[in-house]
């Protein structure tokens, strides 16, 4: 694999939008919204512009990252800052070569840099786990209800940085997605099918799963 990993600049911002439109059509709903969500993010206050990054292969945007600010706190509303990764996403020619792993590690490192402890994101665990993220259960990190989700996992930056409390985990309202003006955004690009998969089960299932 031969790519390079540089930082987002504002003439990468539609050749993003469309990877990522690419990226997650049909896999968890019939089309997709996140190339919204990646439009919608850069002008949030918790979006952290320093931890936006793309990886390009000859000249062309095969994948990027995109962070925003989270939190946890414990029982005695202590609360400690934490990033979020998402939408990462990768072209579908370039899927399963290391892109995103790469763009993880590379990030991961300048998180910490900054002085952010722990990545805290919702995830498939067979995705994510090769990568070093581990159940947010395993660190006492439940969602901000109390439950425990199967998707909800945690690298830890710093090690032991949870250790000895409970927490909840809190993201901005930087993921919250209006549908009807995801709809009208995505009328800027060519028409797509949107169809079902088998992966948009899979996405149901373990997004409604919590462990005991």
């Amino acid at each position: 694999m031969n790519i390079s990993i540089r930082h987002e600049t504002e003439q990468d911002y539609r050749a993003v939008e469309e990877l990522t439109r690419e990226a997650f059509w049909n896999l968890y709903v019939p089309g997709c919204d996140e190339h919204y969500l990646v439009h919608q993010m850069r002008d949030h206050p918790a979006f952290l512009s320093e931890l936006a990054f793309v990886a390009v292969a000859d000249g062309t945007i095969v994948g990027n990252i995109m962070y925003a600010r989270s939190w946890v706190v414990d029982a005695s509303n202590h609360r400690l800052e934490t990033v979020t990764f998402g939408p990462i996403s990768v072209l579908p020619a370039w899927q399963r070569q290391g892109v995103g792993g790469a763009l993880i590690r590379h990030t991961s490192k300048i998180a910490l840099d900054n002085g952010y402890k722990a990545i805290i994101i919702h995830g498939h665990p067979h995705n994510y786990c090769k990568h070093g993220f581990k159940s947010a259960k395993d660190y006492n990190i439940s969602d901000a209800e109390g439950r425990f989700p199967y998707s909800l996992l945690v690298l830890e930056l710093e090690k032991g940085f949870f250790a000895g409390h409970s927490w909840r985990y809190h993201t901005s309202d930087a993921y919250n997605i209006d549908a009807q003006a995801a709809a009208e955004f995505d009328k800027q690009f060519a028409p797509k099918q949107k169809e079902y998969r088998y992966t948009q089960e899979e996405f149901h299932i373990a997004s409604r799963a919590y462990l005991g």
